[in-house]
């Protein structure tokens, strides 16, 4: 998968993992930096490939009142500058065809949220602009099923592909990681990165705010190294509980090192 050598950096390889992580959303431009630091400089002393993520918009709130953003020009804005300022990859997420070539000019790779998987001209309007495309495995479909999603990127001649485990619906307020789908969707020929905080989400509570259980992150974190994820994708903050997007699912920024050292040490065990 060439593609990940040449976003990554000669420091990627099969033996070793990468890592997407930043807080949920733009909150604020000192936030971004003090997120995209630490974590770079954590990266660095491991020696882990770090993509910074944070979305310029959220468009899937449950709430109307849920804070959506900072405009869409301001937070992409934004992500150029962290972008520059490192020297890192970046990644936001859209949600319709005409975001596509926008956030393309800011981002290297463009996510497409799960519920979006199957939305035909999102993957090839993002496919079209030459970027990475990471398609999240939506909660109603399988490992298996996300093959579809992968031919129609590469059928618009766009072969960088990657596939997020992001959990399986469990009920209605609750989801569960069935592992198996990280071999299956690495079949299709595309690295697969496991979701860490939003697999542990638990939507659709009564008063309209998505719970969470950040503190299994270190779980599905290790679990999903040990199958052999090819990248981890944690959302981070240095205070969840005064986050304005999804903090009850994020990690507590200080408990991103010591996490992350448990994980290099699983992988060098499984590649001794």
């Amino acid at each position: 998968m060439e593609f990940l050598q040449d976003l990554l950096g000669a420091g990627y390889s099969s033996r070793s993992f990468f890592l997407i992580a930043g807080p949920c959303v733009v909150e604020n431009e000192a936030l971004l930096h003090t997120v995209a630091r630490s974590v770079q400089d954590t990266c660095r002393r491991l020696d882990i490939p770090y993509v910074f993520k944070a979305s310029y918009r959220k468009a899937n709130r449950t709430r109307l009142d849920s804070f959506t953003g900072i405009g869409d020009e301001n937070g992409l804005r934004l992500l150029g500058k962290i972008k520059e300022t490192y020297g890192l990859p970046v990644t936001t997420d859209i949600h319709t065809a005409a975001e596509a070539a926008t956030a393309a000019e800011y981002a290297d790779i463009l996510q497409i949220p799960a519920f979006l998987c199957r939305q035909t001209d999102l993957l090839t309007a993002a496919a079209d602009t030459g970027r990475v495309v990471n398609v999240k495995k939506g909660q109603f479909v399988s490992g298996p099923a996300m093959k579809f999603a992968v031919d129609k990127i590469k059928q618009q001649g766009n072969s960088k592909v990657i596939l997020t485990e992001r959990g399986t619906t469990f009920g209605y307020q609750d989801l569960v990681v069935d592992y198996r789908n990280i071999p299956w969707m690495q079949a299709h020929g595309a690295p697969v990165v496991m979701d860490c905080t939003h697999s542990l989400q638990q939507p659709n509570q009564p008063g309209g705010v998505t719970g969470g259980n950040p503190q299994l992150i270190g779980t599905l974190a290790k679990a999903a190294i040990a199958t052999g994820a090819e990248g981890i994708f944690i959302e981070t903050h240095p205070d969840p509980s005064k986050a304005l997007s999804d903090g009850a699912n994020m990690l507590q920024l200080d408990l991103l090192a010591p996490l992350l050292e448990e994980l290099v040490k699983i992988r060098r065990a499984m590649t001794a």
